[in-house]
Order: structure tokens, then C-alpha cells, then sequence
């Protein structure tokens, strides 16, 4: 497939601080699993339906998760939008997003981390 999406090298360096450390055996390489987490979430597909190209499928899922739980996107959303001048204005749209009835809940059992830093409900 010539349309799959791949970190570069620049971008990968930029961000690498942000990946845990590996302990024990050496790990699938992390530019190339977290290019297949980017374009899964992109693409709006199953976690099972990941080209073979980025590894086996329930390795970025487990990365996924993972890195998930112990705050790696956090991580990399704070060194992205610490770089650079700050913008005047700010738009986000999710009209692409497609969720299942049950997403809402994985926040709230601790799946998906919390961004917003807003204040969860009691």
C-alpha cells in the first residue's frame, strides 16, 4: 500500500524523549507502531484491520493501551504544543470521529487518559 502513513525520522527524534524506556527484550521499533496507531485512528478502522506493514495488529493495539495508561500521548501533545509561537485561535472538529455507545465509559475506567484537564464529574 503506497498510502500508508509514516512518521519521519525529524519528527520521530522530536518526540522520542516522550517513549518509555524499554526493559528486557528489545521492542518492535516505535516510529514504525506508533504510524500504525496514527493511521488506524485516522482511518477510523479496527485495530485488527491495521496494515501488516506496522506489525502485528495486537501489538499496537497493547501499545496503544499502554502508552495510553501511563500518559505517552500526554506526553507528546505537551512537547508538540510547547514548540512554536501560540496561536491566536483554536478550532477542533470531531465531526469525523465515529464512537461506539461504550467509548463514553473508557474514561471513565481509566482507558483513555484525560486531556482536557476540566474537572471530572462526581
Amino acid at each position: 500500500m503506497s498510502d500508508l502513513f509514516w512518521l519521519t525520522d525529524k519528527r520521530t527524534r522530536r518526540i522520542e524523549p516522550c517513549f518509555p524506556q524499554s526493559h528486557g527484550n528489545p521492542r518492535l521499533d516505535e516510529k514504525r507502531v506508533l504510524s500504525g496507531i496514527i493511521f488506524v485512528i485516522r482511518s477510523g478502522l479496527r485495530w485488527r484491520d491495521a496494515p501488516r506493514d506496522y506489525g502485528p495488529q495486537k501489538t499496537i493495539y497493547s501499545r496503544f493501551i499502554r502508552w495510553s495508561r501511563l500518559g505517552v500521548f500526554n506526553r507528546i501533545f505537551a512537547e508538540l504544543s510547547a514548540k512554536g509561537p501560540r496561536p491566536e485561535r483554536l478550532m477542533i472538529d470531531a465531526t469525523h470521529l465515529k464512537a461506539h455507545q461504550t467509548a463514553a465509559s473508557l474514561l471513565i475506567k481509566g482507558l483513555l487518559p484525560d486531556v482536557s484537564g476540566a474537572p471530572r464529574a462526581g
